[in-house]
């Protein structure tokens, strides 16, 4: 499964999504996390030092390997050069899985050892002060896009995206790459201001979404939520003391985390399992497609002096048929 944690900065959207990470490990499953956050967290969240957390590789500085090896022997690529953050898959292509060895995670991922087991970490990398005034942050975020285009994962897998905060996911077709969208909100009206942008983003591309209350102190908070959600609230998480400490940087073990917020992770879990009966192969590779013919034609051929929708392979859909196919390279 795809997940997405979304929200407004401040909103706790890291924290959360660190702890559903966590959380899955203690139930030994497979995890890919990526940090593709403006505000580069989540390693931190994860407990690595902080010297740790800024040497992770950036996924933007290797974006010409990983276009070299996801463009495998696909005819319809004529070269690494002319593929764009939204280039969809065909025959020939490389596709990515969350428990294989490739070229893309040994430069990009790097391990953490969390209490209940490893996890695969990668980042997007920081917006720095070179980037500014010849870049946006969408552009960072392009690699963790086409790395999703070009993945096949099953039910008993996962990857965890923290997002960037707002509704600047919606700058690209990233928001349409997940199979469940968990939105942290606060019990304002601020924190409910981007769950109501991205619902009405969303509204035309099927994206399953859920609210996650965070901060609630009590029934006032709740009715709150209750009153602006509506059914789209999942699940509440009150204060945590395991959190404040590892905000410190002195978690206890995560065994300890208080049984309500256990619960609430496994909703969470649960949810995201869910929805995977829903997966529609066909739709995720249309609006793959649907997008990079935008893309193509805004701004894509332009810059690479290509026609990009010559890269589409109209007879190819991602999907779990080629789960078992030959591995290329």
């Amino acid at each position: 499964m795809k997940i997405a944690f979304v929200g407004k900065g401040g909103s706790g959207k890291t924290t959360l999504s660190s702890l559903f990470i966590r959380h899955l490990a203690a139930n030994e499953a497979p995890v890919v996390a990526i940090d593709a956050d403006i505000n580069q967290h989540l390693g931190a969240a994860l407990g690595l030092p902080d010297a740790e957390a800024a040497a992770l590789p950036a996924m933007g500085a290797h974006l010409p390997l990983i276009k070299e090896y996801l463009r495998g022997t696909n005819p319809r690529i004529v070269s690494a050069d002319t593929m764009i953050k939204t280039t969809p898959p065909g025959e020939g292509s490389r596709l990515l899985r969350v428990r294989e060895e490739n070229p893309v995670y040994e430069a990009c991922a790097r391990p953490v050892r969390l209490d209940d087991g490893d996890i695969r970490l990668m980042a997007t990398g920081p917006f720095t002060e070179s980037d500014l005034g010849v870049s946006c942050y969408h552009s960072k975020v392009g690699a963790v896009e086409l790395c999703l285009n070009h993945l096949v994962d099953g039910p008993d897998e996962y990857v965890v995206v923290d997002m960037t905060a707002g509704s600047d996911s919606f700058a690209s077709g990233l928001f349409t790459r997940f199979d469940m969208t968990f939105l942290v909100a606060e019990p304002t009206r601020k924190g409910v201001s981007v769950y109501r942008q991205y619902k009405e983003y969303a509204r035309d591309f099927g994206v399953a979404l859920k609210v996650v209350g965070n901060k609630v102190q009590g029934e006032d908070d709740l009715d709150f939520l209750r009153a602006e959600v509506g059914d789209d609230l999942l699940v509440t998480v009150g204060h945590s003391d395991w959190v404040r400490a590892m905000e410190k940087g002195r978690p206890p073990r995560f065994e300890h985390l208080e049984a309500e917020n256990r619960m609430s992770l496994q909703a969470l879990q649960d949810a995201a399992d869910d929805s995977y009966a829903d997966r529609d192969w066909d739709r995720y590779t249309r609006q793959m497609v649907h997008f990079h013919l935008r893309n193509a034609e805004s701004w894509g051929n332009a810059k690479t002096g290509a026609d990009l929708a010559a890269q589409v392979d109209p007879e190819f859909v991602l999907g779990d048929p080629m789960a078992a196919a030959p591995r290329l390279g």
